[in-house]
């Protein structure tokens, strides 16, 4: 088994913790935030104790947990075989994370960015070691999702590569292999979806909950593009789009002010509660602020 630090404890730096402890993978789980750490520590053993009730495998909490350490110091990744980055869609806070890592971190490990738009082989630039860093994006919710794309970058060689491809293999994922292009192949086409969905509900044109009733009995989505939107994240969602604008200085990408808005005021979906729709801690229908209204909700934002 692999010694894995995970940096950011987030939506999808606990998901994948959870996911690498529960196939046996010791962890660092790593966040600057003491009470973002304690949140996920309490996310993965609500997930690991509702596992069997959702219809997934019977998993042990306390076995788990038991295989993650974690703490805000980066000197807990010193001695990992491989860190995977999930923070913020944010070039700077990026840049001065990989830049401190590559001092720390042991010169043999592979550095893997969880990232939703930015290019792999620009983060790559940002270290000392670009033939040993590999993209994965990674979908919520990590444990039960099977499949994730892989992103080489221009200097990644096949060894960094294959080491990336057998950790994925033993966490039970597909490795989609894709080449590196700002946004990769899902969220090059997911964003333009989300945010032309919250451009319906911004000009009047539908409420969100009807835009999501289109997708599911229209097209068979199991979810609609704004419920989606709040599980992923609204911020997140809002700074891949920016990372795209920016990227291809093409206005099809241009931010629904509906999600600046929203981001603004903390609503961010189901983490924080509230977005498009309105979460509660067990199943409820509640209105939301955009005048829909949510079915029931049963799982914890």
């Amino acid at each position: 088994m692999t010694h894995v630090g995970v940096v950011g404890a987030g939506v999808m730096g606990a998901g994948v913790a959870q996911n690498l402890a529960q196939v046996g993978h010791t962890v660092a789980l790593v966040d600057i935030h003491p009470d973002a750490v304690e949140r996920a520590l309490g996310t993965v053993e609500t997930n690991c104790r509702m596992s069997r009730m959702l219809g997934g495998p019977e998993i042990d909490a306390a076995q788990v947990l038991a295989r993650i350490e974690s703490g805000t110091d980066l000197a807990l990744l010193a001695d990992t075989e491989i860190v995977i980055e999930n923070i913020t869609e944010n070039w700077d806070l990026k840049r001065s994370l990989y830049q401190e890592l590559d001092t720390i971190v042991q010169p043999s490990a592979v550095f893997v960015a969880n990232t939703s738009a930015i290019p792999i082989t620009r983060l790559a630039s940002l270290t000392t070691r670009p033939r040993q860093f590999v993209g994965v994006h990674f979908m919520n919710p990590v444990p039960m999702k099977p499949a994730v794309e892989l992103i080489p970058g221009h200097h990644t060689d096949t060894a960094a590569l294959e080491r990336v491809r057998a950790l994925l293999h033993s966490m039970d994922k597909k490795a989609i292999e894709v080449n590196d292009a700002c946004g990769f192949v899902s969220n090059r086409v997911l964003m333009l979806t989300v945010n032309e969905a919250a451009f319906l509900v911004y000009e009047g044109v539908a409420t969100a909950e009807t835009v999501d009733e289109v997708f599911r009995s229209c097209f068979g989505h199991p979810m609609g593009p704004l419920e989606t939107a709040d599980l992923i994240g609204i911020d997140t969602i809002l700074y891949s789009i920016d990372v795209l604008y920016e990227h291809f200085a093409d206005s099809k990408y241009r931010p629904c002010p509906l999600l600046k808005k929203m981001t603004d005021a903390g609503l961010h979906g189901r983490k924080s509660g509230e977005g498009f729709y309105t979460y509660g801690r067990f199943a409820t229908t509640t209105p939301s602020s955009n005048g829909s209204s949510k079915s029931p909700v049963t799982s914890t934002p």
